[in-house]
């Protein structure tokens, strides 16, 4: 008898589990966003302070329209027509989200407030939508007086963000693609208006039936892998990122939330596709005698394009640290990458290496960054210092950043070049685009005291057989840029998300090599990854 009664007072009325699952759906969902929009707007505070302030916004407004409705209108119906109308609003967004966020990435707006009309057109109706359940779950409670019922509503949907905000991020996201998750929600609101309406009436039925066959169809008619990259051969949501690898042609490239990183040409595979990864090999000008660079370390392995080369190429025994371990397993899979005598592949972010590792190394090469993500730990003044630290004495330090040459979105580029400046002897940089655009910047930093002029690398360039013809790249030899108004980035101190902010509304320009051996010139600019239908402000 006593275990019969604790079973029933476990068991959750149906307006009980109404606010049960609302708060599993709208945490959920919230969660989810940051990821759909990120590939476009990046995942900077900026981003996450408009996501949480819209979904705050969306589900103040839902609780004020509800509680207004909730004594005359609240019945277990009405929550049922809720969670389909959610669920219906989730179709849309698997069948048009991408539409709607290119759409909505169009507006004229500060860069800082750019991802708002995207979080609000997506998100805001199903949120909004979810709010009147909790107001009417406390009209409808079994509970007696007012406090009572709100306090014991809000508790259960509360726990329900919880189960939302942990069972999202720990198995949803590293489990299934971003439509698949959200087919998850909306299929959990579909089950959530069933159990609340039941006994489910002929009428009901239909409705519910016609709101499931429209989920199904927006699922299938997205899970075609084909998009405006390509045939997608392989999609998942890492820890850390969305990955994608999707092949074009005889092109195969990866994608890291929603920017291309790395690309191999599969007729080819040790070719230098993207022209930013010719310039890997400068260090070997630079160098007074490149035959004495003997371990190189990566940071950051994506593709693993320059890692390969370079162990295909030189004698040199390579290490990549690579935080994930999903980027890892795709470039195993998909951009045959084994590990050799030569090639050693490290499960560890590059700061966590540098300061375990009693290595030390001719030539560091820093390939972690992104246009709109940057780990700001490997960005800082002290962790330029720890790499300079496991360098050799002649040891050199390689950074590719993504930023702009000059004006308003060159920040970035101009403080990780004073950060650099600050602790090596001589810096240089290699814009790979023309003026204005966000582009791959090489920054080349060395022990030497002394500075080595663009004639003395032109002449080196013809005199050592190095294996590719970098005189393209030495043409790009730049002036150091102006640092006065930029900071030195610190770990105290790092404001890498305002420095990427000015970049929000760019085009991040890639040049393609059109040599089959990455001997060459390159070709005109692509513009690639999702930002292609925008032109650049």
């Amino acid at each position: 008898m006593g275990s019969t009664r604790s079973l029933e007072s476990l068991r959750l009325s149906k307006p009980e589990t109404a606010v049960f699952v609302s708060g599993v759906a709208s945490m959920g969902l919230e969660i989810l966003a940051g990821r759909m929009i990120a590939p476009q707007f990046g995942s900077s505070i900026y981003t996450w302070g408009t996501i949480i302030g819209v979904f705050l916004a969306a589900l103040s407004y839902g609780y004020h329209r509800g509680g207004k409705q909730a004594a005359e209108r609240a019945t277990n119906g009405r929550m049922a027509s809720v969670f389909l109308l959610t669920a219906a609003y989730v179709a849309v967004l698997v069948f048009a989200g991408d539409l709607l966020l290119r759409a909505a990435a169009g507006f004229p707006l500060p860069s800082r407030v750019a991802s708002l009309p995207a979080v609000t057109i997506l998100f805001g109706p199903p949120t909004y939508m979810l709010g009147y359940i909790s107001p009417y779950a406390a009209e409808l409670s079994a509970k007696e007086g007012v406090g009572e019922a709100s306090g014991h509503v809000y508790m259960l949907g509360t726990v329900g963000s919880i189960v939302g905000a942990f069972a999202t991020t720990y198995f949803l996201i590293p489990s299934l693609g971003i439509d698949a998750i959200a087919l998850v929600f909306g299929g959990l609101s579909i089950l959530a208006a069933l159990a609340v309406s039941r006994p489910v009436g002929r009428r009901r039925a239909t409705l519910t039936g016609f709101v499931a066959l429209l989920l199904v169809a927006s699922a299938a008619t997205g899970a075609a892998g084909y998009t405006v990259q390509g045939e997608v051969v392989h999609q998942t949501q890492t820890p850390y990122q969305e990955l994608q690898v999707v092949d074009l042609g005889d092109t195969r490239t990866l994608y890291l939330g929603g920017q291309p990183h790395s690309a191999m040409d599969l007729s080819n595979p040790n070719r230098h596709v993207f022209e930013y990864t010719r310039y890997f090999h400068l260090p070997f000008l630079f160098a007074d005698d490149p035959d004495e660079i003997d371990r190189v370390l990566f940071v950051g392995g994506g593709g693993f394009t320059g890692p390969k080369r370079f162990a295909n190429d030189y004698d040199v025994t390579v290490d990549v640290a690579e935080i994930d371990p999903d980027v890892i397993a795709a470039a195993e899979e998909y951009f045959g990458v084994r590990e050799s005598e030569r090639l050693n592949v490290y499960n560890r972010g590059g700061r966590q290496f540098l300061r375990e590792t009693n290595r030390t190394y001719d030539l560091v090469v820093l390939d972690a960054y992104q246009k709109d993500k940057v780990p700001f730990e490997l960005t800082t003044r002290e962790f330029v210092g720890l790499a300079s630290d496991r360098l050799d004495d002649d040891g050199i330090l390689f950074a590719n950043v993504i930023s702009a040459a000059s004006g308003p979105a060159s920040e970035f580029y101009r403080a990780q070049y004073a950060t650099v400046d600050r602790v090596f002897p001589q810096t240089y940089s290699f814009p790979t685009g023309g003026a204005g655009i966000v582009q791959n910047i090489e920054i080349v930093a060395t022990k030497s005291d002394a500075r080595i002029s663009e004639a003395q690398l032109r002449d080196r360039n013809d005199r050592r057989d190095i294996g590719i013809d970098l005189s393209d790249a030495i043409e790009d030899y730049a002036d150091p840029p102006r640092t006065d108004d930029v900071p030195v980035l610190r770990d105290d101190r790092a404001p890498v998300d305002s420095l990427l902010d000015s970049m929000v509304g760019y085009r991040y320009v890639v040049q393609e090599s059109n040599a089959s051996d990455g001997v060459g010139s390159a070709r005109p600019p692509r513009i690639a990854g999702p930002n292609a239908a925008f032109a650049a402000r």
